[in-house]
């Protein structure tokens, strides 16, 4: 069940060390606003209101409406699934390790392609699926690197690299970080200069999400640092150093720095169009997110999270998406525009923007918490926009 958002506003002031005065005058929201949240007077507040609480608290939206479930819960305690993920990233210690022998029949390569897949089954957000695949793909990287397979720990680093990334996704941030330290070993191991660097981006968006941002800025610009020095000469090195880029400037964004933000933004995408003319691997499945369209959809969350609508909607019109753009950043795309129509008052381009999204991933929809806040507020207005009956009902806020 998820954390009612009074509970949840209560928790998050406490860890900021505010009082309900001191987050009224940080958010320019009234005490009386925040005692009846906060005392399940009221369930929900307009998203404006909701905003402003998150910026007082320093947190983003989505923390403080709670992110959507990354797979169904299964109760107060670990799912068998969940369990078994733990298992993989952290075997019981004393235990005994993979026996060589197991290894016979395994190769790197087939075991590279069943991670490709899995990534892929992450960026479509197939998290249930995800979670009864990984347990074994890490132990067969395991039993690689214990026979002494080449290119057996970059595999087991990637691996353990996407588990560190579907544990933020469940919510795990402390086992995230768990994982992403193991894949840093891993790679460090392995002979792809890119493969630490590429772990260090998702080491310091698991940072993101604790809300160490100072700590989650230098380890982006150290690995971009890293990256550069070894030469953008192919197009792995480009979407390397990109990402860390994009990862460094929404955390600067999230420090109130959003003209710095805006500036590695801008230098990211100027340098995201020679990828397109670069030599590139067979399979980019397992390299970083990179492309103008990637740089372009971060450039919106960031203006339409620190207070730009109109800059989001300039940077979103006419956008052209790659063929590569993966299914999560298309949607987060569409919500982003809906969200900035809504802030600029613009009723009926946010439920066009939102039927969209419907369409494009009808189920993440449904529980995604900002979604529905914003067809909430949507279908709360005196006067309706059309089509917006059809969007509350899916959801379920309708009357």
């Amino acid at each position: 069940m998820s954390e009612h958002l009074g509970d949840t506003l209560r928790r998050l002031r406490k860890l900021s060390g505010l009082t309900q005065e001191e987050l009224s005058e940080a958010s320019e929201v009234s005490v009386d606003v925040i005692r009846k949240l906060e005392q399940k007077r009221t369930s929900s507040a307009r998203l404006p209101t909701l905003h402003a609480l998150a910026q007082g608290l320093g947190v983003e939206l989505t923390t403080l409406l709670g992110d959507p479930p990354g797979a169904r819960s299964e109760g107060d305690g670990d799912s068998p699934a969940l369990v078994a993920v733990r298992r993989a990233i952290t075997p019981a210690p004393f235990a005994p390790g993979p026996d060589p022998a197991e290894a016979e029949g395994l190769s790197v390569a087939a075991v590279r392609d069943r991670i490709a897949d899995a990534w892929s089954e992450y960026h479509a957000a197939e998290f249930d699926s995800l979670m009864k695949s990984l347990p074994d793909i890490i132990s067969d990287a395991r039993r690689l690197v214990a026979a002494g397979g080449d290119g057996a720990h970059a595999a087991l680093g990637k691996s353990l690299q996407l588990g560190g990334h579907l544990a933020v996704r469940l919510g795990k941030t402390d086992l995230a970080i768990i994982s992403l330290e193991r894949a840093i070993a891993e790679a460090e191991m392995s002979s792809d200069p890119l493969l630490t660097p590429m772990v260090c981006n998702s080491v310091a968006w698991a940072y993101q999400r604790q809300n160490r941002l100072t700590d989650a800025i230098s380890v982006a610009r150290y690995a971009a640092d890293r990256v550069k020095s070894g030469g953008l000469a192919t197009a792995e090195s480009v979407k390397v150093w990109g990402g860390l880029m994009m990862s460094a400037a929404t955390s600067y964004a999230r420090s109130g720095d959003y003209e710095q933000a805006d500036r590695m933004m801008r230098a990211a995408e100027k340098e995201a169009e020679r990828v397109s003319t670069l030599p590139a691997s067979e399979d980019n499945r397992m390299v970083s997110v990179f492309s103008n369209s990637s740089v372009r959809i971060e450039r919106v969350r960031l203006a339409v999270q620190h207070g730009h609508p109109e800059d989001a909607l300039k940077l979103a019109k006419g956008m052209r998406l790659s063929k590569d753009t993966p299914p999560s950043w298309r949607t987060w795309l569409l919500l982003d525009v809906a969200r900035a129509h809504t802030d600029l008052g613009d009723a009926e381009g946010a439920v066009k923007a939102l039927e969209s999204l419907r369409r494009v991933a009808p189920a993440w929809m449904r529980h995604h918490t900002l979604a529905v806040s914003i067809i909430r507020d949507l279908w709360e207005l005196p006067s309706k926009p059309t089509g917006i009956r059809s969007l509350a009902e899916f959801v379920g806020v309708a009357d």
